[in-house]
């Protein structure tokens, strides 16, 4: 197949991958808690990724490993426990189109602490895209009053880390090679998910639930597939297509997650779906910046594969 028409298979597949990632982290929770979620998708993940770059590890200096690790905290490691805590209160499908402002926020904390240079077209993507991302939270409050809305202040944190990842990669690590990297900040994880997923007593028990083993099956497709494996494809997309072609995929994943949502029994009303078009519409104007398409190019597997 040439390289025209495998892009648009590896973009259809990431869609669907990324897009399940939030039904997935929903169904893990059925029989496991949010740090025991969050511990098993990095330890997994880190698993499969030194299986394929553990050979890429060397020759990375000591001062690049400490900003890999700072990468790693920020990319992977908290954002993967407050989404589990996010969706024990809100829907996966909201999580997921709260995900999407994470460009929005990577243009504000760059502008901060980076010295990212900001235009007119950047300044009115970022407002319009906070105006929906008030919208969708307040219309879900409003639609779900049994779900506390508060929780979407976790997604909103992950975003946050990823806004900070991303303009720390681009700083500090732009010349380490994409699967190094990747594999690097997972391996400084793997101790500290251990862990935490010690502390929740889970090696103590004696026998699992049936929807304990469930949840293990979900989570592990989540670390495997929608993390380790969905990055060797988004690499190899990035290297076959354009930047446009490639930031495309941040349209598409919340569509793939509102409709599992929505088979899964989410309620997303009108004024709901009219604010997530907000917010898409606000990335599309920030994303117009070549500046940004040529971070995003480099950086981006670290915005969406922990989700």
């Amino acid at each position: 197949m040439n390289s025209k028409n495998l892009k648009w298979v590896y973009l259809v597949v990431l869609s669907i991958v990324w897009g399940s990632s939030f039904i997935l982290i929903k169904k893990s929770l059925v029989g496991l808690g949010p740090y025991q979620v969050g511990s098993f998708r990095i330890i997994f993940s880190a698993i499969f990724l030194l299986a394929f770059g553990f050979g890429k590890l060397k020759g990375i200096s000591l001062r690049q490993w400490k900003w890999m690790t700072v990468s790693g905290l920020l990319g992977s490691f908290f954002p993967v426990y407050f989404f589990a805590f996010a969706e024990t209160e809100i829907d996966s499908a909201i999580a997921s189109i709260l995900n999407a402002t994470t460009p929005l926020l990577t243009m504000i904390f760059g502008f901060l602490f980076f010295r990212a240079v900001l235009n007119f077209n950047k300044v009115l993507g970022v407002l319009i895209g906070l105006a929906g991302t008030l919208g969708l939270i307040f219309s879900g409050a409003s639609i779900n009053p049994d779900q506390n809305y508060w929780y979407a202040l976790l997604v909103i944190s992950a975003t946050i880390c990823y806004a900070f990842n991303v303009n720390i990669l681009k700083t500090y690590l732009n010349d380490v090679s994409v699967l190094g990297l990747t594999t690097g900040s997972f391996t400084v994880l793997l101790i500290p998910a251990l862990l935490v997923l010690y502390s929740t007593g889970f090696f103590e028990e004696e026998q699992f639930s049936p929807e304990t083993k469930l949840s293990l099956v979900y989570i592990t497709i989540l670390g495997v597939v929608n993390t380790g494996l969905a990055k060797i494809i988004f690499n190899r997309l990035v290297q076959i297509s354009d930047p446009v072609f490639t930031s495309s995929v941040t349209y598409t994943i919340p569509l793939v997650a509102v409709g599992w949502g929505i088979l899964d029994g989410e309620v997303f009303g009108f004024w709901q779906i009219i604010s997530a078009l907000v917010i898409l519409v606000g990335v599309f104007i920030v994303n117009r910046s070549k500046r940004l398409m040529s971070t995003f190019r480099r950086n981006s597997y670290e915005k969406s594969p922990n989700i």
